[in-house]
């Protein structure tokens, strides 16, 4: 019975192997970078599903056979899980990467521009798709940070039926999505945490982490070649050297000496007397006029359209001015600029609503989504300085169905309110919020949220305060 056990495992692994298959080629190596259990060389293929690693030192670019790009920096572990490629069929292309510590940059490939919906990035706690991009990606066992170079990302944890085993983008409730043209922000998503964050990429970005060689290829560098696309090239040394020459044979002309200039001493009439000194006339004092400044603002709307809904706000223009709060699917929330908010110490205040942007999405499965306007209806907005909390209700109405939504959560000494995760929880909402003393004062929160299996919403809604 054993010797059966070991031939069939023989068998399967010996299957494994003849099915592994060339993902790529290395076209760069430097330091300490091995294949399996071999060094790295330049020029050597790389098959599916062998280990990368690279030391304190390393580095591997690799040109997929689809003229993309996957590169690890030091202290990295990956693997070119599948590279399988059909050019004549493009749906049936499958192709996943897994960074499994460390910082890694991926480029798509032509075979990946065709067959996004296949293609898959895996780190321990998050899968990553894509929209026809190049992203850099740090990872350790617990946290993931996924920044954006070119195009677009969709990143999810691990849960309900995003696998690690599956293929392809997991999208839904949980998943959120980041575009090039939000700069200085990147997606973490931690073990055990609901959907990714939206933050600031300021010093814990991958690039912080591992920076690239002055050599890694550019961004938007003219296709992929052998060799490094941007290396650093030192001036030529003979061009130097005539340079240096040719200033020293420049002939030298004696130039004569040119006596200076003497001005003669004026001439003083005697009998003139001096004209009389004046005091200097002083303009008058004028007290400076204090324009009291305003206070901040909030804007928020739509950055992405929905269906026929066009785009409300330009991210990349608007950051530029303001300050960007939250982006929660597609609608984004700012602080324009103006005089601090702060908090009170006690107290509360009712808001009543003023305006909203609604949207129900039905997921069906294999990209096929659908979306409704809805509108928003009996809004309540309370915040309690005191305890430093919130709570919030609407009724959402859409093709003559209506469901009730809440959130409650926490109030910052700056204004801002976050709420509590809803966990994917029907009729709850994760709200991302702030308050302003604009018009006597005002507020303004994104949400998003869940009806059931397949319906999720996504909105923003302004408030001001009951009584105004």
């Amino acid at each position: 019975m054993l010797r059966k056990l070991l031939v069939t495992a023989s068998i399967a692994l010996c299957a494994q192997l003849a099915h592994a298959a060339e993902a790529g080629k290395i076209i760069f190596v430097a330091g300490m970078a091995q294949v399996v259990d071999r060094p790295a060389l330049q020029d050597a293929a790389v098959q599916e599903g062998e280990l990368l690693t690279t030391g304190a030192d390393g580095f591997i670019y690799i040109k997929t056979l689809d003229n993309g790009l996957f590169i690890l920096r030091p202290n990295t572990r990956a693997r070119i899980v599948t590279y399988h490629i059909d050019a004549k069929t493009p749906e049936n292309t499958r192709i996943k990467l897994e960074l499994l510590s460390g910082v890694a940059r991926s480029k798509s490939g032509d075979a990946v521009k065709l067959a996004r919906q296949n293609f898959r990035f895996n780190t321990p706690v998050a899968a990553i798709g894509v929209r026809g991009t190049d992203f850099t990606v740090f990872t350790d066992q617990d946290t993931s940070r996924v920044a954006v170079i070119s195009g677009g990302i969709v990143v999810s944890g691990f849960a309900g039926a995003c696998s690690r085993e599956g293929a392809g983008p997991c999208e839904g409730m949980a998943s959120r999505e980041l575009s090039a043209s939000q700069r200085g922000l990147l997606l973490q998503i931690q073990r055990g945490q609901g959907a990714p964050q939206l933050m600031s990429s300021a010093n814990v970005g991958p690039d912080n982490i591992a920076p690239p060689r002055s050599d890694e290829p550019l961004a938007k560098s003219g296709g992929m070649t052998n060799a490094p696309a941007a290396i650093v090239v030192e001036p030529n040394l003979d061009a130097k050297k005539n340079e240096s020459l040719a200033q020293a044979v420049v002939p030298r002309v004696p130039q004569e000496p040119v006596p200076p200039v003497v001005t003669p001493p004026p001439v003083v009439d005697p009998g003139h007397k001096p004209d009389p000194v004046l005091p200097p006339v002083l303009p008058p004092v004028v007290p400076p006029v204090i324009v009291p400044q305003k206070d901040s603002g909030i804007l928020w709307g739509r950055w992405q359209s929905v269906g026929p809904s066009p785009t409300m706000i330009d991210l990349t223009e608007e950051r530029s001015r303001s300050e960007l709060l939250a982006v929660k699917g597609n609608f984004a929330l700012f602080r324009t600029p103006g005089k601090e908010y702060v908090a009170r110490e006690n107290g509360s205040v009712g808001f009543s609503m003023a305006a909203s942007d609604a949207y129900v999405y039905t997921d069906y499965g294999y990209g096929n989504r659908t979306t409704a306007t809805a509108s928003l209806s009996n809004g309540r907005l309370d915040v309690n300085f005191g305890s430093k909390t919130f709570a919030t209700s609407f009724d959402l109405t859409s093709k003559d169905e209506s469901f009730k939504f809440q959130a409650q959560g926490a109030l910052s000494a700056d204004g801002r309110l976050y709420g509590e995760n809803a966990n994917g929880r029907a009729g709850h909402m994760n709200v991302d919020g702030v308050l302003s003393n604009e018009k006597g004062g005002t507020a303004a929160y994104i949400f998003d949220g869940r009806i059931d299996a397949r319906r999720t919403i996504n909105g923003g809604t302004s408030w001001r305060i009951k009584n105004q």
